[in-house]
């Protein structure tokens, strides 16, 4: 049966109420008390280890493994055909998509070992188990692969021209599914009619999600049950995918999550790794472990962005968007992971007009296979670049049509009278006051003065330029989530919730929120996450947590009310609809006669008191916010430096203002490294990666950046969930992304540049001053 759908409630909306509670967990994690996974001890451990191809396509035509088996501490050497024969299968994508004449996506399998071909550097294809970690890498060097190397294709505008390399023949011209949206015919006539038409190409480059932790996985067979320990932001999924993998019930796995460091989407759905080692286990009789090398996870851990885009904006003489055309190119690389094929497919297109009224869209998007790592969910999915796209137009017709970038902005603006606001995707944006935020964002950061500050840096030799980016995001992924809370004799309040911290602050969020339902002090509450055998739920993707879990959190708290209510009637004779609950206890109304709750649940049975409560909000949520940033580029060096970064933000009503304001800044600083620093480079002729390590790929450091200034409107609380909450984890990297660039682009402005890919690096923008 579906849950219920739920609204927005004030009296739910008071808790938490924007205060800035400590965070539980720091004082565990900054100490070194931290579980992660490969602090885990386990007698008898062995370790598993992955030659992985050289190659970035190829055909394997032979495998000896004979020198591997017999090398010392050895207890298995495997290729595919030993994992078939024993019944184990691949890691399957969903089938959400199809191909131009409407059959299935096609893409390689993703087996956890390959077999006949290889697609891309680092697919896994033999697997060795030994006593000890030294001797499986040793026993590594052993295995004796052979191979046929064949042409290869990394970018997939190269991809799809006719006489690429073709990867899998049942994608015909290496795209795996393709999606349309709008009206061709009216965006032609809206073209035709429009004053003034704005085209950009551009390409959001393809990024490495590079979370301090490394991946790791450790699986135990016992009591002819499979336990894998892991960092997984999405547990029950996982499990769900290991009864796919060995074509048994999800119940025959628990997956065991501890500490995350880090994950931004790259630690969801299940890895080859994480299968292999619950095979190993169960065929040895013992653990068995992998951790990432830092170079794997260069290599095989999955990446994001990665889409070329060719746009068209039609405007009327005032600069009102008539029509948008929009055609994309999102390289998924060669064997997709769960969440490769909807970002370009679906997510994009479903923000791209971002805050702006459009009548009219034509979209065109292809996903295109290439000899290259999965591209996958990595902070934002999809509407990063969506939002880089739209902001990217808006600043070039600003110019073409010689306008104030706030103005244009403001003048397509969906306005609040037309909310609730129907997407051309189906979609409804419940609430919004976008020209609200804007007004917040220009005063906080002195838009007016910058003339000012433009001409001291002129005075100083430097090129200062201003940026703007007023931006949108949905969130919620898969809006349902359930949570229990039990209340123990001896007064310990734990909540079980599906939902998986890894950073984010989710045990003070929830614990704050729990400790005003029930008015218990905080010290006896605990929060269980990332276990499959005691909470189960979609996990912590897409800023989904408190906008889901939070409010699932609350309901479940309010049902421990009502079920103490009647037990508190029952232990004290009274009438139920005298008892009412003020701090902590329930009274008999008018006396002096009261319970606590530990009293009660000692009364019961089973000791304890145990509700669930399932929450469904009614459409997903669309924060939105907006950022002005100024830099200060050195024409000697081509340095870019950040002088001022502004930002105000719509993520509904905030639950601990600390934990959104860490948030928003480390989303902010993601954003940073996509705009100046990070790019994932292919060899275009061996599809060898050539920004294998952090010698070769940057990313950005603490003293690079200004003081930032954030702010937040809670103004218009979103009207779909009780809490009135938004999503924020990924709006700072939506948003600084343009904001940075336009700031950059606006600097070299008066020197003719006004086009430049990502990212701005210093030699970039050097090379471009001189022209060379």
């Amino acid at each position: 049966m579906n849950a219920p759908q739920i609204q927005f409630d004030p009296e739910s909306a008071r808790f938490g109420s924007s205060r800035s509670q400590k965070r539980l967990e720091d004082d565990r994690l900054l100490t070194g008390n931290g579980l992660y996974s490969d602090d885990r001890e386990l007698a008898r451990l062995a370790w598993l280890v992955l030659v992985r191809s050289p190659y970035a396509h190829a055909k394997i035509l032979s495998a000896d493994l004979t020198a591997a088996r017999k090398a010392p501490g050895v207890l298995a050497a495997w290729t595919v055909q030993d994992l078939r024969a024993d019944g184990v299968g691949h890691i399957p994508f969903p089938p959400l998509f199809k191909q131009a004449d409407g059959s299935p996506m096609e893409a390689p399998p993703r087996v956890l070992l390959d077999e006949q071909s290889v697609y891309y550097v680092g697919q896994p294809v033999v697997a060795i188990v030994a006593a000890t970690r030294d001797q499986a890498e040793d026993a590594a060097e052993l295995a004796l692969l052979e191979y046929q190397e064949l042409p290869c294709v990394v970018d997939a505008q190269r991809a799809i021209e006719p006489d690429a390399p073709q990867l899998w023949p049942e994608a015909p011209g290496n795209v795996a599914a393709e999606s349309a949206y709008g009206d061709p015919k009216a965006a032609d006539a809206a073209f035709a009619a429009a004053a003034h038409v704005v085209e950009l190409e551009l390409h959001n480059q393809r990024l490495i999600a590079n979370a301090l932790e490394p991946r790791c996985a450790i699986g135990v067979f016992d009591n002819g049950r499979t336990t894998l320990y892991t960092q997984n932001q999405t547990p029950t999924g996982a499990r769900e995918l290991l009864g796919a993998v060995f074509g048994a019930k999800p119940e025959a796995f628990r997956v065991v999550v501890g500490d995350i460091g880090g994950g931004f989407g790259m630690k969801t759905g299940l890895t080859p790794e994480d299968a292999l080692v619950c095979h190993a286990a169960k065929k040895l009789g013992r653990p068995v472990k992998w951790r990432a090398e830092r170079s794997e996870e260069f290599l095989a851990a999955h990446m994001g962005r990665d889409q070329r885009f060719k746009a068209s904006l039609a405007l009327d003489q005032d600069g009102r968007i008539l029509a948008l055309r929009m055609r994309m190119l999102g390289n998924i690389g060669a064997t997709p992971v769960g969440s490769s094929a909807i970002i370009p497919l679906a997510l994009g297109p479903k923000v791209q007009t971002t805050v702006y009224k459009v009548p009219v869209i034509d979209y065109g998007v292809k996903a295109v296979l290439t000899n290259t790592m999965a591209t996958g969910a990595y902070r934002g999915a999809g509407r990063p670049e969506a939002n880089y796209l739209m902001e990217r137009l808006m600043e070039k017709a600003s110019r073409q049509l010689k306008l104030d970038p706030a103005e244009i902005r403001r003048r397509n603006f969906i306005r609040p009278q037309d909310f609730p606001f129907r997407t051309h995707l189906g979609d409804t944006y419940d609430v919004g006051d976008f020209g609200r935020v804007l007004d917040g964002a220009l005063a906080r950061a002195d838009w007016n003065g910058f003339p000012v500050r433009r001409e001291q840096s002129k005075r100083r030799g430097r090129l200062r330029g201003r940026g703007l980016a007023v931006y949108l995001e949905w969130t919620g992924a898969i809006p349902t989530e359930t949570v229990d809370i039990q209340i123990d004799a001896d007064g310990a309040v734990t909540v079980f919730s599906g939902t998986q911290a890894m950073g984010q602050g989710l045990e003070t969020t929830y614990s704050q929120l729990i400790t005003e339902v029930l008015q218990v002090p905080v010290t006896s509450v605990r929060i269980v996450q990332g276990d499959t055998d005691r909470a189960n739920g979609v996990g912590s993707v897409g800023s989904r947590s408190a906008f889901v879990g939070g409010s699932a959190v609350v309901a479940a708290g309010r049902k421990v009310i009502v079920r103490g209510k009647e037990l508190a009637a029952e232990a004290l004779e009274a009438a139920p609809q005298d008892i009412e609950f003020r701090d902590g206890r329930f009274h008999i109304s008018g006396t002096d006669r009261a319970i606590r709750l530990d009293e009660l649940a000692a009364r019961q049975a089973e000791r304890h008191i145990r509700v669930s409560a399932t929450e469904t909000p009614s459409t997903p949520s669309w924060p939105n916010g907006a950022q002005v940033c100024e830099v200060e580029i050195d024409p000697d060096t081509g340095e870019v430096e950040l002088a001022r970064i502004t930002s105000v933000d719509d993520i509904g009503r905030i639950i601990n203002h600390m934990i959104v304001e860490g948030q928003i800044h480390g989303g902010i600083a993601q954003g940073v490294g996509q705009a100046l620093y990070e790019r994932t480079v292919y060899d275009p002729e061996s599809g060898q990666l050539l920004t294998g390590s952090l010698m070769d790929y940057g990313i950005p450091r603490a003293d690079q950046f200004p003081p930032l200034d954030t702010a937040f409107d809670e103004s218009v609380p979103c009207s779909t969930n009780l809490l009135g909450v938004k999503g924020c984890g990924e709006l700072g990297t939506i948003g600084s992304v343009p904001a940075v660039v336009n700031a950059v682009l606006d600097a070299l402005a008066e020197r003719g540049i006004t086009q430049l890919e990502m990212p701005l690096s210093a030699e970039k923008v050097w090379r471009a001053l001189r022209g060379v």
